[in-house]
């Protein structure tokens, strides 16, 4: 399920039910489910363990959020539909909005994808940002509690259905009742062992194992420079980088690295990493710019992990898992926040219904439509790779080969590069790129006259 094969959000199909909701996280994936939950609740309480920082600061409980995080438009549409104004707020906080076509040097298959054919526009911002603007807004909501520095202990269950939660807060504990639970803790979910000491089954759990870590500093930036940079991993070369440029006048420049590539752990060694990327402006930039970071900040990242909830014959009423707490992707294909957005919509629609009956295992069905697009598109990805283990996607290999032609075209065809993007995007569908017209700009003969494509020649400045 992608942004253009659901119903978009509309808080008129909403009725108030009363009572009230309980999300444990406050992450974006907590912040959705809570905007969400707020049209239906009279009250929406947000757990939190770290507490709630007053600006745009990367938290504890979010190792990640130091890196570079991008809102695919999936995300980016689905946050100002839930929050309207969000993109306006970002703006004024000091995000930047660029021009894909004009800023955005995305480097694939050996060579640059060519501009969209029709202007496509991102936001760039750090995640600290991203988040703190949705929390912002969401806090200024009157059914809404931010509750920092509390942390979960345990649900209240009776006959079978989750009441409430437990929690601590300094050194006083408390139950906060709900008439629904969100679990939106992450990839630390403590649900599974919740399950199985209180005796139901654990979700089936798939892991693709792929040994990645990123490394990122932030350098200064030109206030005028809007220059985005991404080489993304890519078989067999286990090496890639970007730089981003978010609010303060920085760049965001991540390395990152599968299986044996270790991304630096210093500052110093950060330009020789970044001379195994297949592009030189990344290089550059950490060359030439001057490092405003405290030293380098470090992410593992073990393996790509789905827990099948939907396949649970018996589960607990009242409790929802939302976000990373059901499955997690390879961070280089950003495709968390936008994930979680869908995930929201999901949960929206299922409380548009008036029927929360059975809403767990509704839900479940529903957000696993949505994981099913993006694990099939990082796994799928991320299975090119040798040393990768674990489950493949069935038909990968076959859409790989087909998707590898298609990104090369992409190089000097912006009618595919616009198709590209809007799936990796998670826009529209895989399947998007096997309609007839994108197959044909694909698989057609490549005329040659000279010696030299019709379209132009294919850069070939890949060094590994």
């Amino acid at each position: 399920m992608t942004l253009a094969t659901t119903t978009r959000y509309d808080p008129d199909r909403v009725s108030r039910q009363g009572g009230s909701a309980v999300v444990m996280g406050g992450s974006m994936a907590g912040l959705l489910a809570a905007r969400v939950l707020s049209d239906a609740y009279d009250e929406v309480v947000v757990v939190e363990r770290d507490p709630i920082p007053s600006t745009p600061t990367p938290r504890r409980g979010v190792p990640q959020g130091h890196h570079v995080h991008v809102l695919l438009e999936a995300g980016r549409a689905t946050l100002c539909d839930l929050f309207p104004g969000y993109g306006e707020d970002l703006i004024d906080a000091g995000a930047l909005i660029i021009n894909v076509g004009e800023d955005l040097e995305q480097y694939e298959a050996g060579g640059f994808l060519a501009p969209p054919a029709t202007r496509m526009e991102m936001y760039c911002a750090s995640r600290p940002l991203l988040e703190g603007v949705a929390r912002d807004r969401l806090g200024a909501l009157d059914a809404v509690e931010l509750r920092g520095g509390c942390r979960f202990t345990d649900y209240v269950v009776d006959d079978g259905r989750v009441e409430g939660v437990r929690v601590r807060a300094d050194d006083d504990t408390g139950t906060i009742p709900a008439d629904l639970v969100v679990d939106a803790t992450g990839r630390t979910s403590r649900t599974p062992r919740w399950l199985t000491e209180h005796g139901y089954e654990i979700p089936p759990t798939v892991e693709v194992d792929i040994d990645f870590t990123y490394s990122t500093i932030r350098i200064d930036r030109p206030r005028e420079a809007r220059r985005m940079l991404f080489a993304p991993q890519s078989a067999p070369r286990t090496t890639g980088g970007a730089a981003f440029p978010i609010e303060d006048g920085e760049w965001l420049v991540t390395l990152g690295g599968m299986h044996d590539s270790d991304p630096p752990s210093t500052v110093a060694a950060f330009e020789t990493y970044a001379d195994r990327l297949p592009i030189d402006g990344v290089r550059e930039l950490v060359a030439e710019r001057e490092v405003v970071s405290d030293g380098v900040d470090r992410y593992p990242f073990p393996s790509n992990r789905r827990r099948r909830y939907e396949d649970l014959d018996d589960f607990p009423e009242g409790l929802v898992v939302t976000g990373d707490a059901i499955a997690s992707f390879n961070p280089i294909y950003g495709q968390g926040m936008s994930v979680a957005a869908l995930e929201a919509i999901q949960l929206h629609h299922l409380l548009a219904s008036g029927n929360t009956d059975a809403i767990s295992q509704r839900f479940f069905a529903a957000a696993a439509d949505v994981v099913d697009i993006a694990w099939s598109m990082a796994v799928g990805a991320d299975s090119e790779f040798e040393a990768t283990s674990g489950p493949t996607p069935t038909g990968a290999g076959l859409f790989n080969r087909y998707l590898n032609r298609l990104v090369r075209r992409a190089h000097t065809d912006e009618q595919l590069a616009e198709a590209y993007y809007r799936v990796v995007g998670m826009e529209r569908p895989p399947t998007a790129l096997l309609r007839p017209r994108t197959v044909w700009r694909t698989l057609r003969p490549e005329p040659v006259v000279e010696g030299f494509s019709v379209e132009g020649p294919t850069v070939t400045t890949d060094r590994t």
